[in-house]
């Protein structure tokens, strides 16, 4: 008979606490048809979109082949590296983890991240690595045809000084296992070169 009474005063206890908890729910002001519409609206614009699709090919581990142009007519500095890339924030964003070696060995490692405003309608890159103490920001648009999203921006370069540099990149699926990276630099009399170019090959 003891054992009834605890079962009977467990089941009153849980009954009274679901009580409380639905009256406090009652409680809180239902939103109106215009909140209700404006929340909707939110989570919409808020969560993954079609423009995130082209951001798909990038999901996985990569190894790395780098070449390297400090200016026109320089023979090609060349590294190798490896890359794995990840959705974060569900599905919002890709994040790059790049490790590799660069100028005569120096190790090298840097993220990025990219990711595609729905309310902007564009893509947005932030880069960040060992070399810099500033972002790499660009914009820019998927180029469905070339399968290219191509973005360009500023940065501050630690190798002259200048705290608004010009570049622009493109970032091209080949095919599922093959990417291309390129990005593109100005000469000191304004002349764009091709100053990058990391080949990406799916690991096995």
């Amino acid at each position: 008979m003891k054992h009834g009474h605890w079962i009977k005063a467990g089941l009153a206890a849980i009954m009274v606490t679901a009580g409380a908890c639905s009256a406090r729910a009652t409680d809180q002001p239902k939103m109106t048809p215009e909140q209700q519409a404006m929340m909707d609206k939110a989570m919409k614009l808020g969560s993954p979109s079609e423009g995130h699709k082209a951001l798909e090919p990038m999901i996985g581990k990569w190894t790395a082949k780098v070449l390297y142009w400090m200016k026109p007519g320089d023979k090609a500095e060349e590294s190798t590296g490896s890359s794995e890339q990840t959705w974060i924030l569900g599905g919002r964003f890709v994040k790059q983890d790049y490790k590799g070696t660069m100028m005569n060995g120096m190790a090298f490692e840097g993220m990025g991240i990219t990711g595609y405003d729905n309310i902007k309608g564009e893509y947005q890159t932030l880069w960040l690595d060992n070399m810099m103490t500033g972002f790499m920001l660009g914009t820019g648009a998927f180029d469905a045809p070339s399968k290219t999203i191509k973005t360009g921006g500023t940065f501050s370069c630690p190798m002259t000084g200048e705290k608004n540099m010009w570049y622009r990149s493109e970032w091209k699926v080949n095919d599922n296992d093959h990417q291309t990276y390129s990005s593109y630099g100005k000469t000191p009399d304004g002349k764009e070169f091709k100053n990058m170019v990391i080949t990406y090959t799916r690991a096995k």
